[in-house]
């Protein structure tokens, strides 16, 4: 007998399977099958199953290793499942935005110099100081704070699409289908409004909803500050406003918990 064709899948879960395999290393079965057009907009899901993973190693390795072990190991894990795709875009930028005129030439070279190498360090720096701040001050808020801000960083890159124009030709950028695929951020978000849903119910049953919301203003004024820098955002820079815009996350959560408003 001839094989049966899978069963054929919605787009919207093409989408979903296609944001699956660009933005994670995690496996994908054999169906549905990935398309690669409207991505962008499943970037939140994808960070909420990165964030819960990373939460639940939190969890479980809780009261067993040294804090410090445990916030290198969230932190490596989160690496290890994006394969490092947007901290690449984070050190490329860096060293675009320390080069000038020569913005876009230095982006594009795989070689990383010293500013790309100076947002790394940083970049590692506020996460493990938020997160030591938090295990210390306010424990069970860990796996929650992990969650929300992988989250809200892979929200930024929608905004960036949304208020600036792509600086390299779409036929040449790595990330230009996302242009030639948008539809106008209102349609883009609809699917984060289910993870928003969950968030407000979250926040009802008191489950630390400064922790759920921190995250906003980072997501908007990163892209809005690099694009207005840059002129424009390019892949690299979608890259650095997940990282950076996850990374100020953390760290306002934990201000919030310092100054005693959480």
């Amino acid at each position: 007998m001839p094989p049966q064709r899978p069963w054929p899948a919605p787009r919207w879960l093409e989408d979903l399977a296609g944001a699956w395999v660009f933005y994670s290393v995690l496996p994908l079965g054999p169906w549905p099958r990935p398309r690669f057009e409207r991505i962008a907009r499943f970037a939140p899901w994808i960070g909420l199953a990165i964030g819960a993973v990373q939460g639940l190693l939190w969890w479980a390795s809780d009261g067993r290793i040294p804090v410090a072990a445990q916030v290198a190991l969230v932190i490596a894990l989160e690496l290890w499942l994006t394969g490092g795709l947007h901290m690449d875009g984070a050190m490329d930028t860096a060293d675009g935005l320390g080069a000038g005129e020569r913005c876009l030439e230095a982006m594009a070279d795989s070689r990383v110099g010293a500013a790309g190498v100076q947002a790394l360090v940083q970049a590692l720096l506020l996460r493990s100081a938020a997160l030591v701040t938090l295990a210390a001050l306010a424990p069970p808020a860990v796996p929650a704070a992990l969650v929300a801000a992988s989250v809200w960083g892979r929200i930024a890159p929608l905004v960036a699409i949304e208020w600036f124009p792509y600086l390299r030709p779409e036929a040449e950028g790595t990330a230009g289908f996302h242009r030639r695929h948008w539809r106008g951020l209102g349609r883009e978000l609809r699917p984060t409004l289910v993870l928003w849903g969950f968030w407000a119910g979250l926040g009802a049953m008191g489950a630390w909803p400064w922790v759920l919301w921190s995250g906003v203003i980072p997501a908007l004024l990163v892209p809005l500050g690099l694009g207005r820098r840059l002129g424009g955002h390019s892949g690299d820079s979608y890259g650095a406003c997940v990282e950076w815009s996850a990374s100020l996350a953390l760290l306002l959560t934990a201000l919030l918990v310092v100054l005693g408003w959480a």
